[in-house]
């Protein structure tokens, strides 16, 4: 639902490949693919589209205060910044402890008594000892978020954005509710948990896979669309992280590699020195190389009847600047 605040620059339309429908971006990919980067860019976007929109982290690694550069988050949401179009971008550092005595308080009316557990260290031991249940009370917080409405009935949020788990944990920390669910057949908790389940699984909620186009984070991004669509959630779209460009042609490489004698008649042409030719060659080769590799793991990704989407290599950190420039990729025309 696209908010109704006033704004003061005409919104920008998300790409069609962006669900339409989706109030709940899940965002997962290898460690080290960016996966954060990319759900702070894809909330910006949707906050530049007019949205209200809330970045949410459940790692306990206050990833959006740095990427923003702000304090760490407390467990209450943040504005972050505010959009031209009239757009907001909201963060929260969801905390397991706190979403713990926020549920009991919530269903039990027990939130005195679930402080004097955490004074006790009673509930970290619990989430410690069934990290399940952690996750349960993770998705838990994240569906009130998306689920919660304004005195006037419309939702809080016009989208909710996850930086979730790993590619190789996604599938269990988004499942973990089921197994709650089936230890529970009547009262708040298994009422909470139907909610929490069909929200996940239901047309609002879509799966956004990060990559780099290197060997093994394609290969996790393989086999984790094929295990979140075996187990019914709804996949967004592949982003390609950190794409780098075709620099080198076929005809600038022989099968010996870089002609020298052709290479330094171009350096001298550039008017640099020709004693940086031999390193030239070096680089060029090895970039021949890598974007060989790139090439082949993008055909890999073919076998995904997925939408796939391209970013441009920006060395880490990103700047806020540059995570406003990666927000333009989600956005039709801003490319």
């Amino acid at each position: 639902m696209v908010s109704s605040r006033p704004a003061t620059r005409a919104a920008s339309k998300l790409r069609a490949e962006i669900s339409a429908r989706a109030r709940l971006h899940i965002v997962t990919g290898k460690g080290g693919t960016g996966k954060t980067t990319v759900a702070a860019a894809l909330a910006f976007a949707l906050a530049n589209a007019g949205r209200k929109v809330l970045l949410v982290e459940v790692e306990g690694r206050q990833a959006i205060a740095q990427l923003f550069d702000v304090a760490a988050l407390p467990y209450q949401e943040v504005r972050l910044t505010t959009a031209p179009s009239g757009g907001s971008l909201w963060g929260l550092a969801i905390d397991a402890e706190q979403a713990m005595i926020e549920y009991l308080d919530m269903f039990y009316g027990l939130k005195r008594s679930a402080r004097g557990l955490k004074r006790m260290g009673a509930v970290d031991f619990v989430t410690t000892l069934a990290p399940g249940l952690r996750d349960v009370l993770l998705t838990g917080k994240v569906k009130e978020a998306v689920t919660r409405t304004d005195s006037d009935g419309h939702p809080a949020y016009d989208a909710v954005v996850l930086d979730g788990p790993p590619t190789g944990r996604i599938a269990k920390f988004l499942d973990a509710t089921k197994e709650v669910a089936s230890l529970t057949k009547f009262g708040p908790i298994n009422r909470q948990s139907d909610g929490v389940i069909t929200l996940l699984h239901g047309p609002r909620t879509v799966v956004h896979l990060v990559t780099l186009l290197e060997e093994m984070p394609v290969q996790e991004t393989l086999d984790a669309a094929a295990e979140l669509a075996g187990l019914g959630f709804q996949l967004g779209v592949v982003v390609v992280n950190r794409a780098r460009p075709a620099l080198v042609t076929d005809g600038q490489l022989g099968t010996d590699g870089v002609d020298l004698p052709v290479l330094k008649a171009g350096l001298r042409k550039a008017r640099v020195p020709v004693a940086h030719a031999t390193a030239f060659a070096h680089e060029m080769a090895d970039y021949a190389q890598r974007q060989q590799l790139q090439v082949e793991n993008s055909l890999r990704l073919d076998a995904l009847s997925v939408p796939r989407i391209e970013l441009p290599d920006l060395n880490p950190p990103v700047e806020l600047g540059e995570l406003n420039e990666l927000a333009g990729y989600f956005l039709e025309g801003d490319r």
